[in-house]
């Protein structure tokens, strides 16, 4: 019994999302393969998120949508409106360019 409780549990924390989004980080933009030449560089970030609980993988979309809502998030406290994913998810992490564009 006590064993189904704590797959329940770990099952249950694996499916939560623990990441929200800031105030003002829902207008930030998500370029993905755009040319932002004429964007002014606010720096770079790397988010980072658990991609395990316990032995448990949590799904591979919500780490990604969390490190994403938390690269916006970043891009407000640096001033600017869009972010680029600089490269691919490995271990829960992930480093985004910040960018001014408008």
């Amino acid at each position: 019994m006590k064993r189904i409780l704590v797959l329940g549990l770990v099952a249950t924390l694996g499916a939560c999302t623990w990441v929200k989004m800031d105030q003002g980080a829902d207008q930030v933009r998500v370029a993905e393969g755009s040319d932002l030449s004429a964007c002014e560089n606010k720096g770079t970030v790397t988010a980072s998120v658990r991609a395990k609980v316990g032995f448990y993988e949590r799904n591979d979309m919500k780490v990604e949508d969390e490190l994403e809502t938390m690269a916006r998030n970043s891009a407000v406290d640096a001033g600017a409106d869009t972010i680029q994913a600089l490269g691919d998810v490995a271990d829960g992490e992930q480093k985004f360019g910040m960018f001014r564009c408008r």
